[in-house]
């Protein structure tokens, strides 16, 4: 049995709510164990042995996909990431933690987007914020209270992005360990 953890994408912002019981409750209705939801803005650890393979982590994102989208009536993206490459994730973080910026990661489900994403991060003026390609995320560095109004911010928002890339703070990332 593996355990994955969901990134929902777009959740509870936007006027798009997806409340935690109700959440979980069809995470267990798909047959996943151990589902338990972390925070408010759509993270689901759960377990199963329907995933290990690239085909299977496709074919299991496709399922919770549409079971979100029939559920709650929104269209559902999400990030799969297995608990075990999250914890590697954390742990290789690059900047310094500071009490007056936000640490980041920057997750992606298409490999194109990430070599955009990360291509974009070199770019960066880094006396307001700095981003650094990982494996296959990107971590990013901004200011408290500017995480939507810096370039990389604007950059992440374009359209070609909202269904393939979802951004976590690196303390909600801890709590899902």
């Amino acid at each position: 049995m593996a355990r994955y953890i969901a990134l929902l994408r777009g959740v509870n912002v936007g006027g798009i709510t997806v409340k935690s019981a109700p959440l979980a409750e069809l995470f267990g209705e798909l047959g996943f164990e151990a589902v338990k939801t972390v925070l408010a803005s759509g993270n689901v650890l759960f377990e199963t042995d329907s995933g290990g393979t690239p085909a299977k982590d496709a074919a299991l994102k496709t399922r919770i996909e549409k079971a979100l989208g029939e559920r709650f009536g929104y269209d559902a993206w999400i990030v799969l990431v297995e608990h075990d490459r999250l914890a590697g994730i954390v742990a290789d973080y690059p900047f310094a933690e500071h009490v007056d910026r936000q640490p980041y990661v920057v997750f992606a489900s298409d490999a194109e987007a990430l070599k955009a994403v990360s291509a974009e991060a070199e770019g960066l003026d880094a006396a307001v914020e700095r981003a650094a390609s990982g494996a296959g995320v990107a971590y990013w560095d901004c200011p408290k209270g500017s995480s939507t109004d810096t370039a990389f911010s604007k950059f992440l928002a374009k359209p070609r992005f909202k269904a393939v890339t979802t951004t976590r703070n690196l303390r909600t990332l801890r709590k899902l360990l």
